[in-house]
């Protein structure tokens, strides 16, 4: 592309947040785009602190988004290259953006843009997988270890005035990482960098993953390969790292749960719709599992007054296990990359799917 030349200006847009914040990319792609010839706009939506949570709307071939496609129409007007983390671009929003060439979506998946519009009007779309796969590897196991040692509930009564003693109790202790037998659902970015964490603590792991084989260092580290059955029956925690699809989407339910160990503890730092929340409660609730971590709900946020929430035995954050500043400066250098590799006619390494 001969874009960002003295006679033919690049015009890039930046649609961030709170998170995401527009800035950042800037200064990652002036490191990129040195002596081409660029004008910024940037936009900052109010998320996630006045615009607390992203929308699903069945009528809308998008997901996980903020604002309705219209509210941006103004905006892509004139941009030959659109960043985004959370604006919905359907087929509607590409015809305000006559000059669009490039899409990139500062997350791991573009669900929140209309892929087939893209490809039909040959709109380059890259995203930034693995950006935030760190930082939800280790709120996993640091969650993991909040909910076994009690963590939270060791705080919540010395910040309440009392010095109770019951946590010391061997009725109430929790079991030690080493002790451990954790099977992990989803072996992609994720739940290889969970395993790596988990690995001194000296657990034994469980993978199942019907797309993804064990390398020779996995199998060195005692890591073994199981069919989803198996892993269920056989681990003290299970912790979940899918995609969520169609075969995803309640691959955890009722059924399942009773396959578990009685005692064992469910993680879920990926979707809520990979788990059925009912079933969940009625298992904690009746002794079958000693406990849970929740990052993630179905539906999101869950309801004040679920019962769920009220659970003494129950690790609950509010789906910020992504949340590293270190995920945004890696989004921003890989999209800053990308696109001066497109720019100079080259492939992106991060081509959306």
């Amino acid at each position: 592309m001969r874009l960002g030349t003295s006679d033919s200006p690049l015009t890039i847009g930046i649609i961030g947040d709170g998170f995401m914040q527009p800035g950042f990319f800037e200064v990652a792609l002036t490191r990129q785009l040195v002596g081409r010839n660029v004008n910024y706009r940037n936009l900052e939506l109010q998320w996630p602190l006045k615009l607390s949570s992203t929308k699903h709307d069945p009528s809308l071939p998008v997901a996980e988004f903020v604002g309705r496609p219209e509210d941006y129409f103004g905006f892509l007007s004139g941009l030959d290259v659109l960043i985004t983390h959370l604006a919905p671009i359907t087929r509607d929003s590409l015809r305000h953006a006559e000059r669009l060439k490039i899409i990139a979506v500062s997350r791991g998946g573009p669900v929140n843009v209309e892929m087939a519009a893209a490809r039909e009007r040959g709109v380059i779309v890259i995203n930034t997988p693995g950006r935030n796969a760190s930082a939800v590897a280790e709120f996993t196991v640091g969650s993991l270890l909040a909910e076994t040692r009690n963590l939270i509930r060791g705080h919540q009564t010395v910040a309440s005035g009392n010095f109770g003693r019951e946590f010391y109790h061997f009725d109430s202790v929790g079991p030690e990482l080493g002790e451990l037998t954790v099977g992990i659902v989803g072996y992609g970015e994720i739940g290889t960098r969970v395993a790596r964490l988990l690995a001194p603590f000296g657990c034994k792991m469980l993978v199942f993953d019907p797309f993804k084989s064990l390398t020779e260092e996995d199998r060195q580290a005692g890591i073994e390969k199981a069919g989803l059955d198996d892993l269920l029956r056989r681990s003290d925690v299970v912790t979940l790292h899918p995609r969520v699809t169609p075969q995803t989407k309640g691959m955890i339910g009722r059924a399942q749960i009773a396959l578990m160990k009685t005692g064992a503890y469910i993680v879920n730092t990926t979707r809520g719709q990979v788990l059925d929340y009912a079933a969940l409660y009625d298992a904690l609730v009746s002794g079958k599992l000693k406990g849970a971590v929740l990052d993630t709900f179905d539906p999101e946020p869950p309801p004040a007054d679920s019962p769920l929430l009220k659970l003494p035995n129950v690790t609950l954050s509010p789906h910020i296990a992504g949340a590293s500043r270190y995920s945004v400066t890696k989004a921003a250098d890989m999209i800053a990359s990308d696109i001066r590799l497109i720019l100079d006619g080259k492939p992106p390494l991060y081509p959306a799917t």
